[in-house]
């Protein structure tokens, strides 16, 4: 049951993170460039979320729980 809600709350915290990567992909038509592109989402938190969630899904993967 643990498993599954780090699961959930994993995908849940990618999807709202990258959806904020991908929107703002708008900023490189109005003149950034991809590496003030790439600076501007590391600080942003809620990319952040976006990695965070990524790892915590990896984890409830891959882990393997010993009995």
């Amino acid at each position: 049951m643990t498993r599954l809600f780090f699961f959930l709350l994993g995908f849940g915290l990618s999807i709202i993170g990258f959806m904020y990567v991908v929107l703002y992909l708008n900023l490189i038509p109005i003149g950034y460039t991809f590496v003030e592109y790439l600076d501007f989402i590391i600080k942003r938190p809620e990319c952040i979320l976006g990695f965070i969630g990524f790892m915590i899904l990896n984890v409830t993967i891959f882990y393997k729980e010993k009995f």
